[in-house]
This record gives structure tokens, C-alpha cells and sequence, in this order.
């Protein structure tokens, strides 16, 4: 896989996370809507994690610069 996330799309990403997962578990957002926003959290810092995402490659969009 080669990267296609830049530090700031990470850090945006692992920011929502953590509102996200602030917003559910003080009970802010429940039922159904925060559990697709928990997953969705979830799914934001694995993807920082590893500064690839599949939406990117599959759209040709790259926020990495490019050396």
C-alpha cells in the first residue's frame, strides 16, 4: 500500500475520532447513530494509523506531497 494520507489529514482524522467517542460515551449520541459514529471513529484511526485510505486510492486522490 502506498501512502496517500499527509500528517494534517491524520491529525484531522484522529481528532474526529476522539469527538466522536467523546460523544458516545458520554451519552450525547445513542442508539444506532452512535454506534455508526463509534465505527466510523474506529475506522478514522486505523486508517491514520497506517496513512493509507481505500476511498482515496479508489477516487485517485492523494494529500501526501509528493517528493
Amino acid at each position: 500500500m502506498k501512502k496517500n494520507m499527509s500528517s494534517t489529514d491524520r491529525i484531522i482524522r484522529v481528532i474526529l475520532a476522539v469527538v466522536m467517542a467523546i460523544l458516545y460515551f458520554t451519552g450525547t449520541v445513542t442508539g444506532t447513530v452512535g454506534i455508526v459514529m463509534l465505527v466510523l471513529g474506529g475506522v478514522f484511526v486505523l486508517t491514520s494509523l497506517i496513512s493509507f485510505c481505500p476511498l482515496y486510492a479508489i477516487f485517485g486522490i492523494s494529500t501526501c506531497k509528493t517528493s
